[in-house]
């Protein structure tokens, strides 16, 4: 009787890479768009998701160690401008202190 391995089962010595969705996500987010709609539409017609989903599964990548080895430029990009739209909504929320 021999011993059977899963065949889903990942190899050890096989390096881990981004799915091809995430690198056309990522590729996706490399052109720059002049009016919100546009890129609103096009995510829907490229990938078939609503934006709201689309923007969660990016936020997921910006914050994958493989997408920052694939395109670090891209991804530190993502981070900065995640973190200043964060810090704004942070004053925002924040009362005034005289």
């Amino acid at each position: 009787m021999s011993e059977r391995t899963p065949a889903a089962a990942p190899s050890a010595t096989a390096p881990a890479q981004l799915s091809e969705r995430d690198q056309a996500v990522l590729a996706f987010e490399r052109q720059w768009w002049r009016h919100v709609g546009a890129k609103e539409e096009a995510i829907r017609a490229t990938f078939g998701l609503s934006a709201a989903r689309y923007y969660q599964l990016l936020g997921a990548l910006v914050d994958s160690p493989l997408a920052l080895a694939f395109d670090p430029m891209l991804v530190n990009r993502l981070q900065r401008m995640r973190s200043v739209r964060s810090e704004a909504r942070a004053r925002r929320s924040m009362p005034a202190q005289d």
